[in-house]
């Protein structure tokens, strides 16, 4: 469902009529800072350990139970106190430590995606029997996030300063939408600032945005019979997906260009011989602009409606997962622009290029890019110096609830695609964990400029404000539904 933070850009909308801010002051790196940096590194073994347990784990959306428990261990071990199972998601919860103001939350996630098991080599290699695989890297995610909020949290204890750091344990982001119910249930609420990042292929924190989604999986029924012997008898339920997808299909050429529409049939059927009662398809809908999307999605609608009506069947839906666009904002990440370029990317043991090396062979033309460049820092951009991402995420809703920023790593081989073998392989060894402590350092330095300077909280709220708009009121695009616990079951 995510791609990369890297690829990310800003609506158009939101941004011909915003004059580009001024660049803030930041302080220069510090004691403080150094601290940081290297009490991560004394810890890396530790924490790739902990990232390649959830690669073990490999467990899917509303399902992480023991990803979300070793992390939720973890942080009570480091003085955190564990709100466990918020907004009636088992696998969610929220850990804070400190009091007062600032208040800066850190988002982790845990989720897998089904298929992609293979084994942390560099070639194809699937896992028997396993149901999912990290190809989105998010073992790396939660355990990084994890580690940056260690870090605020030492830091905050050892200074005595004021202020509270949060971590939020996101699940099911990959199609499950499981920060919108923590959005929806205010856990969010008197937050300052809201950290992310993402692993990817390159080293780059910009101002971008993301394409907001709707998703739902429509059924139909109809009537079996003998399919040779009384077809008369019959309504086939899959005539009603087909002919759903048939206008879904043609109704390309007369939306947005730029709308993207995917979908699965989830069922068809038992046998050629049995008309079938019934039958599924999973839909997926996506543009930048949430409006439009809502208009493009009552359409799709319009047409399950008339293919039921067409074959003679009945069809209903469930919406299970809507997110919003990413709301960006340039002045937090100038910020965590210039706190990256501070840690830096990351090289490569004799070992990792030759992995490294083998996994760029499996790319196709015009795919492969230096290996080298997982080293490098992408300079920054923001939304008039690049096109819209075609990926989506649940951290939209959060960023248009609080200012939020975020950045992407160079966890896997450069060029590689998320939610492919390639980027499972690597999220499962030594590159992950590397690019991994990059972004926990990176999360960490940046808590420590807003703690330091709390202009730059007001400065990003003021963007914030003005491009969210004054009168803004969030609802949440799956409307007030309960969590969908078991879509990926």
């Amino acid at each position: 469902m995510k791609t990369p933070l890297l690829a990310l850009t800003l609506l158009p909308l939101l941004t011909l009529a915003q004059p580009k801010p001024k660049k803030a002051a930041l302080p220069a790196p510090d004691k403080d800072k150094q601290t940081v940096l290297a009490n991560l590194d004394s810890r890396f073994g530790e924490y790739a350990g902990i990232s390649k347990q959830i690669w073990d784990f490999a467990e899917l959306g509303y399902q992480e139970e023991k990803s979300s428990l070793l992390l939720q261990e973890q942080l009570k071990k480091e003085g955190f106190d564990v709100q466990a199972g918020v907004a009636g998601i088992p696998t969610a919860f929220v850990a804070t430590y400190g009091s007062g103001k600032p208040v800066i939350g850190i988002l982790g996630e845990y989720d897998a995606l089904p298929g992609l098991a293979t084994e942390a080599k560099p070639e194809f290699t699937p896992i028997a029997g396993q149901k999912g695989g990290h190809g989105c890297g998010h073992n790396l995610f939660g355990t990084a996030s994890m580690a940056a909020a260690v870090e605020v949290k030492n830091w905050l204890k050892s200074t005595g300063r004021p202020g509270t750091v949060k971590i939020y344990g996101c699940p099911a982001e990959e199609g499950g939408s499981g920060k919108v119910y923590m959005v929806r249930e205010g856990l969010f609420n008197g937050v300052d600032v809201v950290l992310h990042w993402h692993p990817g292929s390159q080293n780059a924190a910009d101002a971008g945005t993301s394409l907001a989604n709707k998703n739902a999986k429509f059924r139909f029924r109809g009537i079996a019979a003998h399919a040779a012997a009384s077809p008369e008898r019959g309504r086939s339920a899959l005539d009603g997906v087909e002919a759903m997808n048939y206008m879904v299909n043609m109704m390309r050429e007369h939306i947005p260009s730029d709308t993207r529409i995917h979908y699965v049939i989830t069922k068809g059927g038992e046998a050629p011989n049995v008309v079938p009662a019934f039958a599924e398809v999973y839909y997926y809908a996506r543009h930048k602009d949430r409006e439009v999307l809502q208009s493009v999605w009552k359409r799709i609608e319009n047409a399950a409606e008339g293919a039921a009506k067409g074959t003679g069947t009945k069809v209903e839906w469930e919406v299970l997962g809507g997110v919003f666009n990413l709301l960006p904002n340039v002045t937090l990440a100038e910020v965590m622009h210039q706190n990256l370029k501070t840690v830096g990317g990351i090289t490569y043991t004799p070992d990792e290029t030759a992995f490294a090396q083998k996994i760029s062979e499996t790319f196709g033309e015009g795919q492969k890019v230096p290996i080298t460049n997982a080293a490098l820092v992408k300079d920054f951009r923001d939304a008039s110096e690049s096109a819209t991402s075609g990926g989506s995420t649940d951290v939209g809703d959060v960023s248009w609830t609080v200012p939020t920023v975020g950045l992407s790593t160079a966890t896997w081989v450069p060029g590689s695609s998320a939610h492919s073998w390639q980027s499972t392989a690597a999220s499962g060894m030594s590159i992950g964990q590397k690019g991994m402590i990059v972004a926990a350092k990176t999360l960490a330095l940046t808590a420590l400029d807003l703690y330091k300077t709390p202009a730059l909280i007001e400065k990003a709220r003021a963007e914030w404000v003005q491009k969210r708009g004054q009168d803004f009121k969030y609802e949440a695009l799956l409307g007030d539904r309960k969590p969908a616990l078991d879509y990926r079951k």
